[in-house]
């Protein structure tokens, strides 16, 4: 027994050391890296130098935890934080060292309203008369989107250009569900909402195949716009290019001019040396977004300063994390900012498709009550709807880009049934109860009709309070309301018209709004939620993510597990949702 516990003794004593020898070393890797990130250390670039712009990887909403000590470890980034590039943009349009911007956006891995985003912050580069040249082994038509600002495109001689308008394609599971004896329980309230259509039919509904229709030609008209514009085209032109369809290989995009060259990478570079006026002998000065951030900083000597709290991914009930919003961190992060004296506005950038209604009404009830002593400014980023223009719609203003997805004012249920699956395979549940109502919801069981009653009870309550929310936030009559509601989707420019929203622009400009607002001009932003960082947390951000088998992944359907997934909760009634649950996969 001895030996046993010395032997043990030993081995946790081993692994407390090696634990703390990792965050030691991690601590003084962190350390470093900010000293390295300071001006102090920062050198000035050279002149007559390009910043390289590269869009492979996919691009979120906030940078990551761990982003300074995978650069210095020279980690290869798994993401492309969006801040980050608008960051870069900026600081090299004002650098007079940086001349251009060699553009790589061949496939980009974002929604439309971040690429919309990116392509308006390479406009304001160029109105400062600097140039972008943009290269691609191939476009995916997001690329294609934003490589059409820049002043001359060129492309791989056996590459492909792909522009040929939008779509979206929704899968729908009533078949699916027949044959395998796996349903979903449907309880809901709108017209629109469409987020349950898939397990209630075959076949695509009128009103959903018009409002997706509609959705689609307003983004649509802004992608037709903005390239008309900067390829020199008439709309009508280009729309008519789009339906030939005959401009995905080189010489037809050539020909249709919508590139500028077909020639390989090396020789593009070459182009750029003669854009500087440079010697082909001579290497390119590129800078990269990281080198091109590394002056910027936060100014300790500036007191007053903007909280920016980013509230990414579905809402569940809960603690929250990087990419779940729930009420546990981002409640307590809002009231911590109402109490620092040193925090002068709040702005709230959400990029969330909704879920839980009760999160929902517990994070508009914090943004309220941080209304009361400061401003609260709200950013759409790809998407805010149903839970998340909840969350939003109680803010002192509502920016968006034109190609954001908001509304959604809508809610319902859907509750997992695998009765028929079960008696398939030979199981029989079996039920003892003392009161005829005791046993509630069953994924076992047909749903009974006093417990419809009961859900549909609390889905017109939500329903109507989700509404009043609006009405109250946005000075709307509630008869308007309605008629934007049930479900509805919007693009950020039909929701400007509808009174929606207040103002299409930008993060920066939502910041800048919630500055002016709280009568400050000079002031720090800072980022939260700031989730806790430990051993564990550090080692996972550095170390190769591990994919664990999940069988029902194999064979269920996406939208199926999204919503076993929001009923995986404490919440007493998971299944009443303000959600947009299927994707709309545009493309």
């Amino acid at each position: 027994m001895n030996f046993l516990r010395s032997f043990f003794a030993s081995v946790l004593g081993s692994l407390t050391a090696i634990g703390l020898f990792f965050a030691i070393l991690l601590f003084i890797i962190s350390t470093t890296a900010s000293l390295l990130n300071t001006p102090a250390a920062s050198r000035p670039l050279q002149s007559n130098s390009v910043m390289t712009l590269d869009l492979k990887l996919p691009i979120v909403e906030r940078p990551p935890a761990f982003d300074e000590i995978q650069q210095l470890l020279g980690i290869d980034e798994e993401v492309i934080a969006l801040p980050n590039v608008l960051s870069a943009i900026r600081t090299a349009r004002e650098d007079h060292n940086i001349k251009g911007i060699r553009l790589r956006s061949d496939f980009v891995s974002a929604g439309w309203a971040q690429s919309h985003t990116i392509r308006k912050a390479l406009k304001t580069f160029q109105s400062k008369g600097k140039f972008i040249y943009a290269y691609g082994d191939f476009f995916t038509q997001k690329g294609y989107f934003i490589a059409s600002v820049a002043d001359s495109i060129f492309l791989n001689p056996v590459g492909n250009l792909e522009f040929k308008g939008l779509a979206s394609e929704v899968l729908y599971y009533k078949d699916f569900q027949d044959k395998y004896g796996f349903k979903m329980e449907v309880v809901r309230h709108g017209k629109y909402k469409s987020a349950v259509e898939p397990f209630l039919e075959n076949e695509m509904s009128a009103e959903n195949e018009y409002q997706i229709s509609s959705l689609l030609q307003d983004l649509w008209f802004t992608i037709r716009e903005e390239v008309s514009a900067d390829r020199g085209f008439k709309t009508k032109d280009l729309d008519s290019l789009v339906t030939q369809n005959n401009t995905s290989l080189p010489e037809e995009a050539l020909g249709a001019n919508l590139i500028d060259g077909i020639l390989y990478e090396d020789t593009f570079d070459e182009r750029i040396k003669l854009r500087l006026g440079m010697d082909l002998e001579d290497p390119l000065n590129l800078a990269t977004v990281n080198r091109v951030n590394a002056g910027s900083s936060y100014d300790s000597a500036i007191k007053d300063r903007i909280g920016v709290v980013y509230a990414n991914g579905p809402i569940f009930y809960g603690e929250g994390t990087e990419s779940i919003i729930a009420q546990g961190v981002f409640v307590e992060t809002l009231e911590d900012l109402t109490k620092d004296d040193w925090i002068k506005a709040v702005v709230l950038r959400i990029n969330s498709p909704g879920g839980s209604a009760l999160t929902s009404e517990l994070l508009w009830r914090a943004i309220e009550k941080v209304k009361q002593h400061k401003p609260v400014v709200v950013s759409i980023g790809n998407t805010a709807a149903s839970g998340g223009y909840y969350m939003a719609s109680g803010a002192d203003a509502i920016f968006a880009d034109p190609m954001s997805i908001t509304g959604s004012i809508g809610v319902f249920a859907t509750l997992p049934n695998a009765q028929g699956f079960l008696e398939d395979i030979g199981v029989r549940p079996q039920t003892v109860k003392t009161h005829p109502n005791a046993l509630g919801y069953s994924p076992y069981q047909t749903l009974t009709q006093a417990f419809k009653n009961e859900l549909k009870k609390g889905i017109e309550k939500t329903y109507d309070v989700f509404k009043e929310r609006v009405a109250q936030g946005r000075s709307l009559d509630p008869e308007a309301v309605e008629k934007l509601a049930q479900g509805r989707v919007w693009t950020g420019k039909q929701a400007l018209e509808l009174g929606l929203i207040d103002r299409l622009g930008t993060l920066e400009e939502a910041i800048q709004e919630a500055a002016s607002r709280a009568g400050i001009e000079v002031y720090n932003t800072l980022e939260y939620p700031q989730f806790e960082e430990n051993l564990e947390t550090m080692l996972k951000g550095i170390s190769p993510s591990i994919e664990v088998y999940k069988p029902l992944e194999e064979w269920v359907p996406n939208d199926l597990l999204i919503q076993l997934k929001n009923l995986n909760t404490k919440t007493p009634f998971p299944y009443i949702q303000t959600l947009l649950p299927f994707e709309l996969k545009i493309r």
